[in-house]
């Protein structure tokens, strides 16, 4: 691609992004209503029903600005390396990473962490000031120096488990540049089982300490609770969160032997017995779903899917431009790699998305079935959404796109319509 189209190129992207920027201000600002249906209001539905009128005017705000924040950053991470392309400045790495050293795992290393750093220090403004605006509504009582310390420690393990990836794949495409991608598939199969059973005991750990639950009172709910169930209760544990937020969360993680339930120690404050329950009833019907190991099947199945048109994308790219599809470009085949996998994964969150709301639904009225208490999970998600500031009937684009759990509307909907 000659120069000057090249600048042209550039100069259409920036205009684009600036494009795409307005219109996310203009959908969140100006054509969407953050106002309930009027057969809503009123209702126990109804954010002003549980929230002072003031609290509901900063939810919709907050809200707003994160969604916001959430969109204006996604592509950024693309045009950053898409301008890395156009500029040749890939190419030339990568030829002076082969003069530095004759290693192949040094040279990838070097480019990968040439890359991650660069988008990591390109986004970290906009990161920064999603820490900023929690910390100004109250979601975020963590200290800046706790907050960067999260920050380094999940660069570097996003780093390391993307690194390791990035080399297997370079060492595939050069070995095998006509199926490389189905034996990255057959490979990430005990990759992604490996993940999933170590981060409860590796991963997780590194951020928060985890912990027994602590109300032996209310362990003893729960562990009745888990015996209708058949579930073995020892895996409840308690998770001082306290020291950096102030807003509730329980989830399920690993498998196996190392899966568990996990409680927020904010949950334990806010939430009333009863309502922690249902909670865990909720999660509890994850465990008898097996909804660990459906997700791992579907991300398995997806990423077969995802990467065979990541094949596609990066061969027509490559056939089309000379000057990328040489033997000693790796670097760029890399490069393609991290651009049109960010592109492939956004484009499918909505697939994985309404398929997680579909077995989050299915929890919730487990838990309804499990307590026969639905009135103690409206009432949890009427605090869940108040402390979180979560808006109760987000717009459409964030549903589609961001939310893997129904609405808070739509379940304390049909926990309504349970209890008749």
């Amino acid at each position: 691609m000659k120069q000057s189209k090249k600048s042209k190129v550039s100069k259409f992207i920036w205009i684009g992004y600036l494009v795409y920027i307005i219109f996310v201000l203009l959908y969140f600002y100006v054509f969407t209503d953050s106002d309930l249906p009027a057969k809503y209001k009123g209702t126990f539905v109804d954010p002003n029903t549980f929230m002072d009128h003031k609290e509901a005017k900063i939810s919709t705000s907050y809200s707003t600005l994160k969604n916001v924040l959430y969109f204006i950053s996604i592509p950024l991470d693309w045009i950053v390396l898409t301008l890395l392309l156009l500029s040749g400045f890939i190419g030339k790495l990568g030829e002076s990473l082969k003069k530095l050293t004759r290693f192949h795992f040094i040279q990838v290393f070097l480019y990968f962490f040439f890359v991650s750093v660069l988008t990591y220090l390109i986004t970290l403004p906009l990161d920064l000031y999603r820490f900023k605006l929690s910390t100004k509504y109250g979601l975020t009582v963590q200290s800046f120096s706790s907050w960067m310390k999260d920050e380094i420690i999940g660069f570097w393990v996003n780093f390391a488990i993307m690194y390791f990836v990035i080399y297997v794949v370079y060492l595939l495409i050069k070995k095998q540049p006509k199926k490389w991608w189905i034996t990255t598939w057959l490979l990430s199969i005990p990759f992604t089982i490996f993940l999933t059973f170590i981060q409860p005991v590796i991963i997780d750990p590194l951020y928060n300490d985890f912990y027994p639950l602590k109300d032996k009172k209310l362990e003893e709910k729960i562990v009745s609770l888990a015996k209708e169930a058949n579930i073995p209760a020892h895996r409840v544990y308690e998770v001082n969160m306290s020291a950096k937020t102030t807003t509730y969360n329980a989830y399920v993680t690993g498998i196996g032997k190392n899966a568990r339930i996990v409680l927020w120690d904010t949950t334990l404050k806010g939430l009333t017995d009863e309502e922690i329950l249902f909670i865990m009833a909720h999660e509890m019907s994850h465990y008898v779903n097996k909804d660990i190991y459906k997700a791992m099947f579907g991300t398995l199945v997806g990423s077969l899917v995802g990467l065979f048109i990541l094949d596609r994308l990066m061969k027509i790219t490559l056939s089309r431009n000379r000057e990328y599809n040489s033997p000693d470009k790796m670097m760029v085949v890399l490069t393609l790699f991290l651009l049109f996998s960010g592109i492939i994964g956004f484009i499918s969150e909505p697939i994985s998305n309404a398929v997680s709301r579909h077995a989050e639904k299915k929890a919730d009225l487990y838990a309804v079935k499990l307590t026969n208490d639905a009135e103690a999970g409206i009432i949890a998600f009427q605090k869940l959404s108040k402390n979180s500031l979560t808006q109760v009937d987000p717009p459409f684009l964030v549903k589609f796109f961001r939310y893997d759990h129904p609405t808070m509307l739509e379940r304390m909907k049909y926990l309504e319509e349970a209890k008749k």
